[in-house]
């Protein structure tokens, strides 16, 4: 287990000058002024932020256990001559539209749902172990700014690039690297979550990718830099950007969606997860991730509703109890749930649809009883507890877990203010601390000493998951993922962005330390990628560590 001291000094030998606070007041100065010579947000090079929500940018895809692994593993069924998107009955297949402005006969890149092609490739194969990683809204830019505070240097201006675990570990020679387009089957759809019906199927922009417009690589600066975010209004070729749901029902379930679904196609109907079909062959299973236990990647993961939005109902799923979705035949429920959304309260919640229960906007009290072993239920409970160590807790209730051969289900979190970091893990900042500067809203992120010590890290989630999915030798699938990634950088907030990227790579050294003492990359495997980027643009990514005097 990876305390959150030695996560804290791991920082700090990494990057000695990190408590200068240069990153800091670079932050909090573009905030301030609303420009920086070294990074802006968004279309506007002039502005530090034009904008702050997602963008159709390629995303990187590190795989270990993958290279010369055999058709459908190796990366290469996927990528190069292999691209979906040099055949344009793929693409038809994909989008359910013609999309000719996406085939590029030059293209290297995968495609998301390719992400799921791999998994089950890897289910078929008997991979005894398999792992994804989801850092929620890292791009390749994000994930250099990272390296250069890590590095104290530019290390890379394209590739792979180095400063992270992910990137550096090599699996016995067996890691690999690409990149995908993430862009959804459409956005804009109209959903009713009490009658589990899309108003509109098939209505509103479509997506594909256009490598002539945006460019062949993750590092690539697009020729018309608004195609990134479905602009400009009056152009030839607009494409829809992905939003978590969508590119998470993607990963783990094989199909394009709209924007906003959990777990079902483009007209509502429900798909099985490659955790569904890993269950269903013995494996067990489990999630974990440091924002709400039913938000998009874990909702995805497992559950299944036409609305990101309906928090309890995709709840219900996670945890096998009956829901809007499956009320008579629940489905079996995941053996690990560890997230957040402790402590979060709503009496109206509009989005969750007629049988909202006031309370808890992700748990209603009358199913954490239900779920609870002490009250009958199938899991060993975790809960954010006064005066107790959350590590700590997290991990004498997995032991509890094992001991009594039950399930787990850990929850926990930060209920703000600001809005923005409700329902979360505290956020790190880029020095390892608990302090993050003032993201683009200009709202201070400030933790009280119990924010931090009654919630375990992503980093102990994990281990406290594995301590339970590997107890009876049975072969499992886990999916991590580093949330605050996505929170951050929607608040273009390059010091919280850092932070978490780097508290999400402690989690992955979890995996991997894991791998290397229980099993090896031939019957283990691990995706580590992103659901979608945002709009960071490095313009002088050395000024990020120049401490200001």
């Amino acid at each position: 287990m990876l305390s959150r001291s030695l996560l804290v000094c791991t920082c700090l030998l990494i990057s000695p000058a990190c408590l200068a606070g240069g990153l800091r007041d670079m932050q909090s100065e573009a905030v301030a002024s609303k420009h920086s010579e070294a990074a802006h947000w968004g279309p506007d090079p002039d502005l530090y932020s034009s904008w702050t929500s997602h963008s159709n940018r390629l995303i990187p895809v590190y795989t270990y256990g993958t290279k010369g692994a055999g058709d459908g593993i190796d990366l290469a069924s996927y990528t190069g001559e292999h691209s979906p998107y040099r055949d344009r009955s793929q693409i038809q297949r994909l989008y359910r539209s013609d999309s000719a402005d996406s085939v590029d006969p030059s293209a290297s890149y995968m495609d998301q749902t390719n992400i799921f092609d791999l998994q089950l490739a890897a289910l078929e194969a008997g991979r005894k172990h398999i792992f994804v990683v989801v850092f929620d809204g890292m791009d390749w830019q994000t994930t250099r700014a990272a390296s250069t505070w890590n590095l104290r240097k530019v290390a890379y201006n394209e590739g792979r690039g180095v400063g992270a675990h992910f990137q550096d570990y090599q699996a016995d020679g067996s890691t690999q690297f690409g990149w995908m387009v993430t862009s959804p089957f459409r956005d804009g759809a109209q959903v009713d979550p009490s009658s589990q019906t899309v108003k509109n199927p098939g209505s509103g922009l479509p997506g594909g990718y256009s490598a002539s417009i945006a460019g062949l690589y993750p590092w690539s600066t697009p020729a018309t830099p608004e195609y990134l975010v479905a602009g400009p209004k009056d152009a030839a070729v607009r494409h829809a950007y992905t939003d978590s749901a969508a590119s998470a029902t993607s990963m783990f379930c094989g199909v394009k969606s709209y924007n906003g679904a959990i777990g079902v196609d483009g007209d509502g109907r429900l798909t099985p997860s490659i955790a569904h079909l890993a269950q269903a062959r013995g494996y067990m299973v489990g999630a974990v991730t440091s924002v709400p236990i039913s938000h998009a990647t874990p909702a995805c993961a497992y559950g299944h509703n036409v609305s990101r939005g309906d928090y309890q109902d995709i709840t219900r799923d996670l945890l096998g109890l009956p829901s809007v979705s499956h009320p008579d035949e629940p489905l079996s429920g995941l053996d690990v749930l560890i997230g957040c959304g402790h402590g979060v309260e709503k009496l109206k919640d509009n989005g969750q649809g007629d049988n909202f229960t006031p309370g808890n906007r992700y748990l209603t009290q009358q199913d954490l009883r239900k779920c609870d072993v002490a009250e009958g239920g199938r899991y060993v409970v975790a809960q954010r507890t006064a005066e107790v160590a959350g590590g700590e807790s997290l991990l004498d209730a997995a032991q509890r877990a094992v001991a009594t051969n039950t399930r787990l289900f850990g929850f926990y979190g930060v209920s703000g203010p600001p809005s923005s970091i409700a329902g979360n893990l505290p956020y790190a900042s880029a020095d390892g601390n608990y302090d993050p500067a003032p993201g683009v809203d200009d709202e201070p992120i400030e933790y009280s000493e119990a924010d931090i010590e009654e919630n375990p890290t992503l980093a102990e989630m994990t281990s406290a998951a594995l301590t339970v999915l590997e107890a009876n030798g049975s072969p499992f699938w886990l999916m991590t993922e580093a949330g605050d990634v996505d929170w951050a950088n929607h608040d273009n907030n390059l010091d919280a962005s850092i932070g978490a990227v780097n508290s999400g790579d402690a989690a992955v050294r979890v995996i991997t330390d894991w791998v290397e003492r229980n099993s090896n990359w031939d019957e283990s495997l691990l995706i580590v990628t992103a659901d979608h980027g945002h709009y960071l643009v490095l313009d002088a990514p050395e000024l990020l560590i120049q401490s200001k005097k």
